[in-house]
């Protein structure tokens, strides 16, 4: 007996309930939906269909079986499609969220290079710093930058990502080299908007057990963008916290200096921050979004390109 399509039968019996429904639908003879169903009844010494004139109903034994079967069916459905896209071509239109600052500096760039990789892949970016609800707006994966709170999200680690304390060589000879946190209560300290409170938090680099501390600090100017920031920075207006992966060319250009460099800092304790590929949870995951997500973590890989280092 071919156990498979005898379940199968089976359950599209128990949803139709008719035998003439079924050969119909699946374009059988009524004898062998029977047959089928014998042969089931048979093996399990059951009887999993009560027959009358007004069609089928199912047994005790029956419901048990088909909500067992039915678990069965779908999961052995979910590993053919499964192993069928492991081999499929990426193709497509994949939807892409990435953060504004981050997606200009280091998306884009490698973009055409991960299209001439993947020709039948068509991208749509969305550049914009606003967390978007991938699964209402159809977004296949998104770039996520910092502490991930908790989804139902798939997340996948791109990269590292640490923030630095940093200003101009003219304004710290001008104000002065902070020589500890503290000292930054006396410096113009450039802060991000979308991060309530004017505060930093600092601890010892590397002592991973012990807890941040709060620094408050006040400066001349705010914004909700990093390029901003980092604009303001250079402009000489201050000190600025910003992450590595946008202060890199600068500090080896020598036109930021870091300073406090003995401290880890961040906008505001939590947990891991790095940079993340997220996308909704699915069973099979679409060769296109595991194609950009594998390319881009080679892009990233240590050593960083962007580590000023």
């Amino acid at each position: 007996m071919d156990y498979f399509t005898a379940l199968r039968v089976f359950l599209r019996a128990s949803q139709v309930r008719s035998f003439s429904g079924v050969a119909a639908e699946l374009g059988m003879e009524v004898s062998t939906v029977s047959r089928h169903i014998s042969r089931l009844e048979a093996d399990l010494a059951v009887a999993l269909f009560n027959r009358t004139t007004r069609g089928l109903h199912l047994t005790e034994a029956g419901g048990l079986l088909q909500a067992r079967a039915s678990r069965i069916m779908a999961d052995l459905d979910h590993a053919r499609e499964e192993v069928t896209l492991h081999n499929a071509s990426p193709q497509g239109l994949l939807r892409i969220n990435v953060p504004g600052c981050f997606g200009r500096r280091h998306v884009m760039p490698h973009m055409a290079a991960f299209l001439a990789d993947f020709p039948d892949i068509r991208a749509d970016v969305m550049l914009t710093d606003t967390t978007v609800d991938l699964i209402e707006s159809g977004t296949d994966v998104a770039i996520r930058i910092g502490a991930l709170p908790d989804s139902t999200l798939v997340a996948r680690r791109l990269a590292t990502q640490s923030r630095m304390v940093v200003g101009t060589p003219a304004y710290i000879a001008r104000a002065g080299r902070p020589e500890t946190p503290d000292d930054l209560r006396a410096h113009s300290c450039l802060l991000f908007t979308l991060h309530c409170g004017n505060a930093w938090y600092y601890r010892p680099d590397g002592a991973t057990d012990t807890p941040f501390e709060k620094l408050p600090v006040t400066g001349l100017l705010k914004a909700n963008e990093s390029e901003a920031l980092l604009d303001a920075t250079l402009q000489g207006i201050g000190l600025a916290l910003l992450p590595d992966w946008l202060t890199g060319p600068y500090l080896r250009q020598g036109r930021l200096v870091r300073v406090l460099a003995d401290f880890e800092w961040v906008l505001a304790p939590g947990a891991e921050r790095a940079i993340w590929a997220v996308y909704p949870p699915k069973k099979v995951v679409a060769p296109k979004v595991r194609s950009f997500i594998h390319f881009m973590s080679r892009r990233f890989r240590d050593p960083l390109y962007w580590d000023p280092s």
